[in-house]
């Protein structure tokens, strides 16, 4: 079974056993309007909780996505390359970002899970 974590700044991770799989949230992509390009992180890049992970860029403005956990990325979403679209269409499932190795697992234990985001979100208002 998946688990789904999310970041304050709108990241999330679903988790299978140690893989988890990345992108930005729905909320982040309505924030952004339309994506019209996405720089991703190359296979085997190794990323840092918090740290610079990928790039979007939108008609309002270009925003740096960060790594809500640690680890080795195992692949990334090309489909994202011809189709940054795919992002606001459906944040959350094909607009994924990348797949990666989890480092350690207890980093996840420092994000929220889906009600605690709903909850912050809702403080943004």
């Amino acid at each position: 079974m998946s688990e789904i974590k999310f970041t304050e700044d709108h990241e999330w991770i679903r988790v299978e056993g140690d893989i988890g799989t990345i992108g930005i949230t729905d909320y982040a992509q309505g924030q952004l309007g339309d994506v019209v390009y996405v720089e991703l992180p190359a296979v085997g890049k190794q990323v840092s909780q918090g740290g610079d992970m990928a790039v979007v860029e939108s008609v309002k403005a270009a925003s740096e996505v960060y790594a809500p956990v640690s680890g080795e990325v195992l692949a990334a979403n090309d489909t994202l390359s011809d189709k940054p679209e795919c992002i606001n269409g459906d944040a959350m499932g094909a607009g994924w970002f990348v797949k990666i190795k989890l480092k350690d697992k207890g980093e996840l234990a420092k994000l929220m899970d889906e009600a605690q985001y709903k909850s912050f979100i809702a403080g943004l208002a």
